[in-house]
């Protein structure tokens, strides 16, 4: 089975979050193809969390299309720490995707995290 394209999966996933009541946007286009995605999770009172795509490990082959883990080790950080992050990881990954929701519940509408 072949995994859905970035393009389209990050367009359904901002779809989700904007029928959920929160905004979302694309912050960074990566490759249309399999660029990675980051999903930058504003709580709009200075705490951001960051997910990104789990180790292949993480999950077995039943788990859903994509899985995400958070990117740092507490629950949120501050923007400033975020950006340091993201940085760090478009060092690492040019074609990456950055797909900002901003839900003040904290909500970041992802069918699979897994721990860190």
């Amino acid at each position: 089975m072949s995994r859905l394209k970035s393009a389209i999966w990050v367009s359904a996933y901002v779809r989700r979050c904007q029928v959920e009541g929160a905004y979302a946007l694309v912050r960074r286009r990566g490759s249309e193809e399999a660029g990675a995605i980051v999903i930058e999770l504003d709580r709009l009172d200075g705490r951001v969390a960051l997910f990104g795509p789990a180790p292949q490990s993480a999950f077995d082959d039943a788990a859903p299309e994509r899985a995400f883990c958070p990117l740092h080790a507490n629950d949120t950080v501050t923007p400033a720490e975020a950006e340091a992050i993201l940085a760090r990881e478009l060092e690492f990954d040019s074609d990456l995707w950055i797909v900002v929701v901003e839900d003040r519940a904290g909500r970041h509408f992802l069918d699979a995290v897994v721990p860190r």
